[in-house]
């Protein structure tokens, strides 16, 4: 009788403390620190928006100084102007432009993604369809012409330099995952041998393009993440087309202060954390997989992958090293914390037609997200630009506050500059320029 009590008592107390562990909710899950403890949470708590400007070309990318501006380039045919918007008095003011050339530019036309400053205050600006990063001191009395300075990075994205002053660039849509370092100017990045450039790594693309007469006619290995439009579903949840693949892994980069760099997956909804030995050598795992390239990194090496931070773009770093992240498909804005919690700091708000591609007259157009791609943080303030993809949260995107499909320079703006009307309780890092 008395190993019965024993037994039962043991199976109680061994019962209390598993009920004990499990987490009590969904919240539980992300961490310690959830929504329901909103008063000790360092981020804004039902964040809204206000427009700062708009503009009459398509943008993507956005920085800054530390003068309380804020720069971005405006896409097109030439002249591609990059634009100086100060903060308290927002206007567009040209710094430079940029006048592509054919070839390699195709059509003349300027597609801009990735900018940002090095520590010479020279601005960069990256042209994914080109292939071209172009690079000149930005002035508003006499804005210069941009030169190149790398050329041969197809699908140049996101752009961020490391504390050794080289340039680092992923692939962005060609979704081969490719990330270079790029070490000086005339750099070319797809030459044979690559000049002033090296691919250290890449994301695990979502698929491998194997050679079939090598693998036996198998080719093609993997998933495929579509969004919608133009693909289609219909009730039955069966596609009726297939159009509009997702194939972007390599997007946004940052580095934090101990030198790792965050590269964010859009079509994975994840974000990698890629860490580097003293001399600068990568650390990280890589060649996990043999179907996919050898400098390939191993998946151990993502840091968070969560549906929040689906269609994941830009990416920016605050004080407390707390990563932002624009989800351009959701028309929404992440954090994910240093410990890797993932929280949702804004959303558009549902319609009246059900969707969150524009607002409702109560609520405004000039007060919601259209696609946001570049997040900065200035001090205490969170901007970012909009470009108005035409996918999934956007889209039908002729509606809303701007119409990215509409002609450039014409009445109808493009793109434009968003910023949230609370103050970050932690601020963004001090740039290294004057």
């Amino acid at each position: 009788m008395k190993s019965r009590w024993i037994s039962l008592i043991v199976f109680l107390s061994f019962t209390t403390l598993l009920f004990s562990l499990a987490p009590k909710s969904l919240t539980d899950l992300q961490g310690s620190s959830a929504w329901g403890d909103e008063d000790k949470l360092p981020f804004p708590k039902n964040a809204t928006f206000t427009t700062l400007i708009t503009t009459p070309r398509a943008i993507e990318g956005l920085t800054g100084d530390n003068h309380r501006n804020l720069y971005t380039g405006g896409s097109g045919t030439p002249r591609c102007p990059v634009w100086q918007i100060n903060i308290h008095n927002p206007s567009l003011t040209p710094v430079g432009f940029v006048e592509p050339t054919s070839p390699p530019a195709p059509s003349l036309n300027c597609a801009f993604s990735g900018i940002a400053f090095d520590d010479a205050r020279n601005l960069y600006v990256a042209d994914g369809t080109a292939g071209i990063i172009y690079f000149f001191n930005p002035n508003a009395k006499t804005p210069p012409t941009a030169a190149i300075f790398a050329q041969g990075a197809p699908g140049t994205n996101g752009l961020a330099f490391d504390r050794r002053g080289n340039l680092w660039t992923g692939d962005g849509t060609t979704g081969q995952g490719r990330v270079w370092k790029i070490t000086s100017p005339g750099a070319n990045c797809t030459a044979s041998p690559p000049i002033n450039c090296e691919e250290v790594f890449r994301i695990q693309p979502m698929a491998n393009d194997l050679d079939p007469a090598t693998t036996g006619g198998i080719s093609n290995v993997g998933s495929d993440r579509r969004t919608l439009p133009p693909g289609t579903i219909n009730a039955a949840r069966m596609a009726s087309n297939t159009l509009n693949s997702q194939p972007l892994v390599a997007n946004g980069i940052a580095f934090n202060g101990d030198g790792d760099m965050f590269v964010i997956d859009t079509a994975r909804g994840a974000l990698w954390k890629v860490e580097f030995r003293r001399n600068g050598n990568l650390k990280s795992p890589t060649g996990c997989d043999t179907t996919f390239t050898t400098n390939t990194l191993c998946l151990s090496n993502i840091f968070v992958a969560h549906p929040i931070l689906e269609g994941g773009d830009g990416i920016a770093l605050d004080k407390d090293e707390n990563i932002w992240v624009d989800a351009n498909e959701r028309n929404a804005v992440a954090v994910v914390t240093k410990k890797g919690v993932v929280l949702e700091i804004f959303r558009n708000p549902v319609n009246s037609a059900g969707l969150r591609n524009s607002a409702d007259s109560a609520v405004g157009n000039d007060h919601i997200l259209e696609f946001p791609t570049s997040p900065f943080l200035t001090g205490k303030l969170f901007c970012t630009a909009n470009s108005d993809g035409n996918r999934r949260d956007n889209s039908p995107r002729d509606v809303g506050e701007i119409n990215a499909g509409a002609p450039q320079d014409g009445p109808i703006p493009l793109g434009k500059i968003s910023c949230m009307d609370q103050e970050l309780k932690i601020p963004g890092l001090r740039l290294p320029i004057d």
